[in-house]
């Protein structure tokens, strides 16, 4: 019985052990189209073990490079792609850079800071107020969402000028509409229909002794009687 302390080691455990014996097969071969024709079925093996990798963008390169990565890059095929070396599969990637910066707006974050120097840098006085409202609405956004709580006006008010030294205020002073008068024909209709649903209610004169039913005006109704 063969135990898998024996074996030696696996390369791809995604493959199994049979493919990496079939790799090791290809490599007792003396022949260059057999060893070749042989490679490719294997790729298509290995296709067919490892679907998810149909998902990813030129998938084929993937796999010769997974197929000379199990012969230990001693396969010697004509293969479409170029084979890769040890050091290529082993290279890290450079690291990113840890910004090491200071700033006071650590916990508003760094877009808000942004934000903040255009709004210094802006000359026109409307686009500059815009900016602030904008601001301020994030911060009070900002503080609601850590703090789980309401804060006042005045509190981010204090807090902007601190971080702007005072050039960027914000208002929250609603915006009106421009003031258009009505005409006399739309004020009239208004009225006219007011008048008509009263008028309907209470009679036809306002006065309560509207009711036609006996023709005396009086508001009395006397029954008639048929003979």
């Amino acid at each position: 019985m063969e135990y898998n302390t024996t074996r030696n080691h696996l390369t791809i455990r995604e493959y199994g052990r049979n493919v990496q014996k079939m790799v090791e097969y290809i490599l007792t071969i003396e022949d260059p189209e057999q060893r070749k024709k042989n490679a490719h079925a294997v790729i298509e093996l290995m296709g067919i073990l490892n679907p998810s990798l149909k998902n990813v963008e030129d998938y084929k390169h993937k796999l010769w490079d997974h197929l000379f990565q199990i012969s230990d890059f001693k396969l010697d095929v004509d293969a479409p792609y170029p084979a890769p070396t040890p050091e290529e599969l082993s290279a890290k990637p450079t690291p990113i850079p840890y910004p090491t910066r200071s700033s006071k707006l650590a916990h508003l974050g760094s877009n808000l800071e942004g934000l903040i120097e255009k709004a210094l840098e802006e000359t026109d006085a409307d686009k500059k107020q815009g900016f602030a409202n904008s601001i301020a609405y994030y911060m009070k956004l900002a503080y609601s969402n850590w703090h789980k709580e309401i804060v006042h006006d005045d509190a981010i008010q204090s807090e902007l000028s601190d971080i702007t030294n005072g050039q960027l205020t914000f208002t929250n002073t609603p915006s009106v509409k421009a003031f258009r008068p009505d005409n006399g024909r739309d004020r009239d209709k208004g009225n006219f229909s007011k008048r008509n649903k009263f008028q309907q209610r209470n009679g036809n004169n306002g006065n309560g002794s509207g009711n036609r039913r006996n023709g005396n005006g009086n508001g009395n109704f006397k029954k008639k009687r048929f003979i």
